[in-house]
């Protein structure tokens, strides 16, 4: 019989969660996207309110305090979200004994190593932010050991705050771009990830027991820098008939930022892709398809 209680996704406004709606919708999988001002992360009594309400059959952490620089000035905001709120619904997933499914990110790792990252590789973050992402991780599994943590990188979408849609816009107004090509990672479609983790919940869904619960990368299969992404934005862009600007690559030195990034991002899927059986598409393939999204509709040029 299929199952007609919601999924619950906290961040109803974040790229990931609305990812989520649009795949839930065309799939008709009951599924509630909530944030401010019903559900306030940085509040336990508004979860448990959220709880009481919805009764879900999961629970997806999509929500995040995600300005990377701005949290170097206010680190209590990032910890109250990244951590504390985290912990808040892994307790209240706990109580319900459902799935839940936290989303972090390559900023709890220091970028030093070489090789991408395993799960069990020791974290050492450079930011507040990462510092915030990793003990949200930490409080998660604490709180609900049966939690599976998503760790992605450089997430995108066709909506929203992200560096494809900032390209595209500098694109309109500038000739010419710098973009550092000495950080090595990721590009993740907002698309591919929710997919990904919907058909995780599904899994979970099916080992009562909670065999499952622990770390798990996932991230676009491929590799490139910041660089390598905008000059691939900027090529799509122009094959749709766009005008773009010159672009030139620079080092992270030659354009300093209040908060630190790892040099290297790469995240080792493989682990997901032997428990739950998903590996995500080629970077490149994900971005035609947002860049299809953004042409046909200008999205770009649109508030976020």
């Amino acid at each position: 019989m299929r199952n007609t209680r919601s999924i619950l996704v906290a961040g109803r406004t974040g790229q990931l969660a609305r990812s989520m709606v649009t795949l839930a919708k065309e799939r008709k999988l009951p599924l509630t996207a909530v944030g401010r001002p019903e559900l306030d992360l940085s509040n336990g009594a508004s979860i448990d309110q959220i709880e009481n309400v919805h009764s879900p059959r999961a629970i997806i952490n999509a929500a995040a305090y995600t300005l990377v620089d701005k949290a170097e000035a206010e680190p209590d905001v990032a910890y109250k979200i990244n951590r504390d709120g985290a912990a808040y619904l892994a307790q209240a997933a706990a109580r319900l004994r459902v799935p839940f499914i936290h989303v972090s990110t390559d900023y709890v790792f220091d970028g030093n190593k070489a090789a991408p990252y395993k799960e069990d590789d020791t974290t050492s973050p450079l930011s507040v932010y990462g510092r915030s992402k990793r003990d949200g991780e930490m409080a998660v599994l604490n709180a609900y050991p049966a939690a599976v943590v998503v760790r992605t990188s450089w997430v995108y979408s066709s909506y929203g705050q992200n560096f494809v849609r900032t390209m595209l816009r500098l694109a309109g107004t500038c000739d010419h771009v710098r973009v550092v090509d000495d950080q090595h990672g990721a590009p993740t479609s907002a698309q591919d990830l929710a997919r990904a983790i919907l058909e995780i919940v599904e899994h979970i869904e099916g080992d009562p027991n909670g065999n499952c619960g622990g770390i798990y990368h996932l991230a676009t299969s491929g590799e490139t820098t910041w660089y390598g992404f905008a000059a691939a934005i900027f090529a799509g862009w122009a094959n749709r008939g766009k005008p773009i600007p010159t672009l030139e690559a620079v080092t992270t030195a030659d354009y300093p930022t209040p908060a630190r990034r790892p040099a290297n991002s790469r995240l080792d899927c493989s682990k997901a892709a032997r428990v739950f059986g998903i590996r995500l598409p080629p970077w490149h393939q994900a971005l035609e398809t947002c860049l299809d999204e953004l042409a046909a509709g200008e999205k770009v040029t649109q508030s976020c």
